[in-house]
């Protein structure tokens, strides 16, 4: 009888057993646009400090819509944590010369790692990407602007299955390759529920010849009403929609249930070689810190 048998012969193996402390942790953070809402932005950013983060980023609004108030939380992070902090930049609606002075700004501010993306076109445009006549026309386009501008770490998107514009996966893929060509540094993906999507996505990625770290991107189920509106390419499993039913009126047990999905996806994708996680937060640090604690991660002795 193995020893991780039970007389029974039932597997004497809990869940979640830890994971070795081999893996990291990155969390996303979007800018508040109420003072009640920073206050919830920096009471997250405290309670998950202590899990020492390789880096958290801000995003920014579609249009360019919340550059101020990313570049505020950003700069907060940046000046009152010892926190690396990541600012999102996007080429929508801007030229190459306000983007090259939003990097400044940056800089200056001492941010030194930028997620640089194509970004979502504003409703105006009826959800086209048009560029702006003197900006950058993609996300490649982007990140080498700011490698010229300054020795920027860059991290840039990518999507497991495939961008919902893209004309073809090998297309996507090309795309991908030329963002780091340009000279990004890493890639995170888009939210995914299905490991073997992600695997498949980690071979086609490897037969390209890219070897540059492809972080997987977790998304916690805060509304699984909402998750299933923005998953358009995006697979929902079966087993996900059984599970989450009937839980919209009910965020307690859908919080802790959903904490214990993520935890397992990451437990899954560590067990395919995966080490750095990076997580949506939505602002909301609980769920988050709880997924890293069933995975064994315990604060060190690191403070906002």
């Amino acid at each position: 009888m193995s020893p991780a048998t039970t007389l029974r012969g039932v597997e004497d193996r809990p869940l979640f057993v830890t994971i070795p402390g081999d893996f990291r942790v990155s969390f996303e953070f979007f800018p508040p646009k109420t003072e009640k809402m920073e206050q919830q932005l920096w009471d997250a950013v405290v309670e998950l400090a202590p899990l020492a983060p390789s880096f958290v980023s801000v995003t920014y609004g579609a249009g360019g819509s919340t550059r101020e108030r990313t570049h505020a939380t950003v700069a907060r992070i940046a000046t009152e944590t010892d926190l690396p902090a990541a600012a999102h930049l996007t080429c929508v609606a801007a030229s190459k010369d306000e983007i090259a002075e939003v990097a400044d700004r940056y800089w200056e501010a001492g941010v030194r790692h930028v997620v640089a993306l194509r970004g979502d076109p504003p409703p105006e445009t009826g959800g086209r990407f048009v560029p702006h006549p003197n900006g950058y026309a993609s996300a490649a386009d982007l990140v080498a602007g700011l490698k010229a501008r300054h020795p920027f770490e860059i991290s840039v998107a990518a999507y497991p299955e495939v961008h919902p514009e893209a004309l073809s996966a090998e297309a996507d893929l090309d795309n991908l390759k030329r963002k780091l060509d340009a000279g990004a540094d890493r890639a995170i993906t888009q939210f995914f529920y299905s490991t073997d999507a992600y695997f498949r996505f980690i071979d086609k990625v490897l037969a390209a010849g890219i070897t540059a770290p492809i972080l997987p991107g977790i998304m916690p189920v805060t509304n699984f009403a909402a998750i299933r509106r923005m998953s358009g390419n995006t697979e929902i499993p079966g087993w996900m929609v059984n599970l989450f039913g009937g839980l919209d009126a009910l965020p307690g047990p859908r919080a802790h249930i959903a904490a214990a999905v993520a935890a397992d996806l990451c437990r899954r994708l560590y067990q395919g070689g995966v080490r750095d996680f990076h997580f949506y937060t939505l602002n909301r640090a609980d769920q988050t810190y709880a997924i890293c604690h069933l995975l064994g991660l315990r604060p060190k002795d690191h403070a906002a």
